[in-house]
């Protein structure tokens, strides 16, 4: 019988990882599945990793990834898709938002042949104003920018193992799981699901951290930026040619007269420009800095399977 393993990323999530184990449990036990289930500690401040321990103590299935600090929930997705053991990989949020009744039929879809099963969000159930509608600007964007349809994608997907190690073989730092799970292609298909009611505890994604996520997203995975850097410089350089001829018109038919204001403006659009421009090239030199400096994704301090600790070696710290 083909393993399920399903990858847990878990930030101050102690009032879910035992409710998660037992709905899990109990739902792949009824359909005669067999199962593990990869919890990535991603340094949380509570008592996250000590549930996590304690569910292992209680479930053989469950497998635990004990970050050294936090490294973001990207780091967290590819240090599970890297110890899960599976023929088949699912990745889910453990506050239960993702329906876990859907992994089911994502499982046969994958039985069937399918080798990336993507669950797609119905609606974004109950969110702020400014969140669903940052949220939907930024994926139009990087749908345009990518050619991949990603209105109302999701990190909830299940992948073949072949996907899986596709996935873990690409070099880069900077991964957006949710952009590069559908460009790898293979056979796809979708399922449709209603995002849930949190189990407990609250949502740890701030407007501020979300920005800064879409921003690394958009600047690692898409040129788009620096495309538009380069259509501003034509937008202003056609308003330095209006601005010119209507100034010429005026001198050469006697009409002109002091143009501080004008100049004024102009220096103001055209230093604003250049600045946004040069803050965004800055931006992808960091990022090729840190890709250069071939720094880890992340650091595994400890792993748990089941009961057992795993002793890690200097070289299996390091991804």
């Amino acid at each position: 019988m083909s393993l399920l393993s399903i990858v847990l990323p878990a930030y101050n999530e102690e009032e879910n990882i035992e409710k998660v184990c037992e709905v899990l449990g109990r739902l792949f036990s009824q359909n005669g599945m067999e199962y593990e289930l990869v919890f990535v500690n991603d340094g949380s401040k509570d008592r996250t990793w000590e549930k996590i321990r304690k569910a292992g103590e209680q479930y053989p299935q469950v497998t635990g990834i004990q970050f050294s600090r936090n490294f973001g929930k990207e780091s967290a997705i590819f240090a599970g898709l890297g110890q899960a053991r599976g023929d088949a990989v699912a990745v889910m949020d453990c506050d239960l938002q993702h329906p876990p009744e859907t992994l089911i039929e994502m499982y046969r879809l994958w039985e069937n042949g399918y080798e990336v099963v993507e669950a797609v969000k119905s609606s974004r159930g109950k969110e702020g104003f400014l969140h669903k509608h940052s949220a939907g600007i930024f994926y139009r964007m990087m749908s345009r920018a990518t050619g991949i349809d990603m209105q109302n994608a999701s990190d909830f997907k299940l992948l073949d193992r072949k996907v899986v190690d596709a996935l873990r073989d690409m070099p880069e730092r900077n991964m957006f799981f949710r952009a590069l799970s559908s460009w790898v292609g293979y056979k796809t298909v979708t399922v449709r699901f209603e995002v849930q009611e949190r189990n407990a505890g609250e949502s740890k994604w701030s407007t501020a951290s979300l920005i800064r996520y879409a921003l690394t997203n958009i600047v690692s995975f898409t040129s788009m930026p620096m495309q538009l850097v380069t259509i501003s410089g034509f937008v202003v350089l056609m308003l330095a040619l209006i601005l010119g001829i209507q100034t010429l018109v005026k001198y050469l038919s006697g009409s002109a007269v002091e143009g501080f204001t004008t100049v004024i403006l102009l220096l103001l659009l055209i230093g604003s420009a250049i600045m946004i421009s040069l803050g965004i090239i800055g931006y992808y030199l960091a990022k090729i800095y840190d890709e250069v400096k071939h720094r880890p994704k992340y650091l595994i301090s400890e792993i748990i399977r089941g009961r057992e600790t795993e002793e890690l070696s200097g070289q299996s710290r390091n991804y």
